[in-house]
């Protein structure tokens, strides 16, 4: 974050572009929040993005007293913030990236996060990524540096879990040395090895006890494969722990619980586009996408601070509570009757 010299004169500030992202239900822009509010002017808030260098670390900053540090899940993966009509000539970080949520490579902004759940079920972002698509860096090789970031900063989680994209061997080799424990997704033509001198794929495993088995993954090490049934499929994920020794003692209640807490980053990502307004902005430049993108997660935050202190029950009841009001006068009133009111401006005026 950029060092403050002088008190600012800045009439847009970051609580006031959050609460903005937090309360638009359409597009954000520039001029939609001077509009909402008249004491500023657009340049203001365009001014606001184009200042501020909001970092990874400012997001740590924000977080770090909300959870505990120590024995959680962190979890790693990537959204893709769709901007089909964006050309990426004139727009900085545009890209084409493969989105879950379509199955197939589409245009957008490519963000990966790290996102801690703590024993107490604290859910927040603790670092991200906006991948370059003009960069070389692989998104494998920004999470290792992700993850050595977190681990700088004290955090001390008991399991690191992601999807298969996240599965290579230089990743799980690397949180081996950091000896935490791990869930990953697998693809199912990885080899594995039940018997000394024998491989296999893991899709071709005829002997499993209760869906599960020990196995050696081909230039990793022993783990514990798990299988799932989905959509008439299997899908398959490793365990592998500190000490081999603790495979045979990790039970499939172990194996749920980990992964109920890697859903969680699934949700969040469902929750930054819904309620915070992360993939609906007008901007160019990368500084005002990399700040949208910051007060996004910041928003998803304060979403997760008030559910934990009684203020929401969830994190959509504060949009839905918004506009519930509006919505029933604009039912109870019809739309002859509310003509020419301030919910239907005349167009002569």
């Amino acid at each position: 974050m950029r060092a403050i010299t002088k008190p600012s004169t800045a009439h847009c500030d970051i609580e006031m572009y959050v609460r903005y992202l937090l309360s638009e239900p359409q597009r954000t822009s520039c001029t939609g929040l001077a509009d909402a509010l008249p004491s500023i002017s657009h340049d203001s808030v365009n001014r606001f993005l184009l200042r501020e260098d909001y970092s990874p670390e400012d997001l740590r900053k924000e977080v770090i007293g909300k959870i505990d540090i120590n024995g959680g899940v962190l979890s790693v993966d990537d959204m893709v913030l769709d901007k089909p009509y964006s050309d990426p000539k004139k727009a900085d970080l545009i890209g084409h990236f493969y989105s879950g949520k379509h199955h197939e490579v589409v245009k957008g902004i490519n963000i990966i996060t790290l996102f801690y759940t703590d024993i107490q079920g604290v859910s927040v972002p603790v670092n991200f990524r906006i991948v370059d698509p003009s960069d070389s860096t692989t998104k494998n090789e920004l999470f290792r540096t992700m993850l050595a970031e977190v681990l700088a900063w004290g955090l001390t989680p008991n399991f690191v879990t992601g999807d298969c994209w996240y599965s290579s061997l230089e990743n799980l080799k690397f949180i081996r040395k950091c000896e935490l424990g791990m869930l990953f997704g697998i693809e199912q033509n990885r080899t594995v090895s039940l018997a000394k001198g024998s491989y296999c794929q893991v899709q071709k495993i005829e002997t499993w006890d209760n869906n599960s088995v020990i196995a050696y993954l081909k230039d990793y090490g022993m783990v514990k494969v798990f299988r799932q049934s989905c959509k008439n499929a299997y899908r398959y994920y490793i365990v592998a722990l500190p000490s081999i020794d603790q495979l045979d003692d990790y039970t499939h209640d172990d194996f749920d619980y980990a992964h109920s807490r890697h859903w969680n980053i699934e949700r969040f990502h469902r929750a930054t586009k819904q309620l915070c307004s992360i993939e609906k902005f007008q901007v160019r430049t990368r500084a005002s996408i990399q700040n949208h993108i910051f007060c996004s997660l910041i928003g998803f935050v304060k979403l997760e601070t008030a559910r934990l202190s009684n203020v929401i029950k969830n994190w959509y009841q504060l949009k839905k509570e918004l506009f519930i009001d509006v919505v029933r006068d604009f039912i109870a009133s019809g739309i002859d009757d509310i003509a020419g009111s301030k919910l239907m401006p005349s167009v002569n005026a």
